[in-house]
């Protein structure tokens, strides 16, 4: 099968973005934005960047299959086929749509490239600091063609991995009716920092060395494929807090926990008690 190259999907999504993201960006009307639920949106530039990523992919990956946000809001049972398709791209059109809306400029686009369940290649870009990260499996990762050193690895343990952060609110603040117990001042952690409500940030926070770990509930393969690869090839890893490994095939994950070191990975899945009141 012909793919397209790397650094063409690349460009493609740095087209995408120029040509129907950032125009829109602190310029949405109000009849520009939906919710798919209670502060989940969706704006027009999600839409029409995942139609024309998805058009671009198939028309030169024939057969793939597309795994979009939009997409798999309307259809749930795409995902279903990452554990069985020969080639699949997730594409996450407007990774951070909060973000957006609210003209905060950390927003992302993704794309990671499947092949038979394993991640073989993912992108990330920044459109408004033009900021790229791609990875390819068994070649490391770059940031604007700049190879990455892997980060300096903190301790397993709480005294070592104080600068963790969780998109959650009950994850991130004590007090609250329903604390997912994951972390806090008992088991020796600092409070958690807050994620930038984007994992297409989040991930690269992680790759430089900005944070030692991220939590998050419910994962999306959107969010989170393409950070799976990058942490990877650095030698970092994406556990399930029931300490399985997640993948492109992994299905209805709780939770997981994304470190450069495992060690801190498992720690941290270790502390995992769930919610403290159902």
């Amino acid at each position: 099968m012909v793919v397209m190259r790397t650094e063409e999907v690349l460009q493609l999504m740095v087209e995408v973005a120029e040509q129907v993201i950032r125009p829109r960006f602190r310029a949405l009307h109000a009849d520009q934005i939906d919710e798919k639920s209670p502060g989940d949106f969706v704006t027009v530039a999600d839409r029409e960047s995942e139609a024309l990523l998805t058009k671009e992919l198939v028309a030169r990956n024939p057969g793939c299959l597309i795994v979009g946000e939009e997409a798999t809001f309307a259809d749930p049972n795409i995902p279903g086929g990452l554990g069985s398709a020969e080639i699949a791209y997730t594409v996450d059109p407007v990774d951070g749509t909060g973000n957006f809306v609210r003209g905060n400029p950390h927003y992302a686009v993704m794309i990671a490239e499947i092949r038979r369940t394993e991640v073989t290649r993912s992108w990330i870009l920044h459109p408004e600091s033009g900021d790229a990260f791609v990875a390819e499996k068994g070649s490391g990762v770059t940031r604007n063609g700049e190879r990455l050193a892997t980060p300096a690895p903190s301790r397993p343990s709480a005294d070592g991995a104080e600068d963790g952060g969780a998109s959650m609110q009950p994850l991130r603040a004590g007090g609250t009716k329903k604390v997912w117990r994951c972390f806090d001042s008992s088991d020796g952690f600092a409070e958690p920092i807050g994620s930038n409500f984007c994992a297409g940030f989040d991930y690269p926070q992680l790759l430089t060395g900005g944070a030692d770990f991220f939590v998050y509930r419910n994962p999306k393969p959107w969010d989170h494929l393409p950070g799976l690869l990058m942490l990877s090839e650095l030698g970092g890893v994406i556990s399930q807090v029931d300490g399985q490994p997640y993948g492109p095939a992994s299905r209805n994950a709780e939770a997981i926990c994304c470190a450069p070191n495992p060690g801190v990975a498992k720690y941290v899945t270790g502390r995992w008690r769930g919610p403290a009141d159902k």
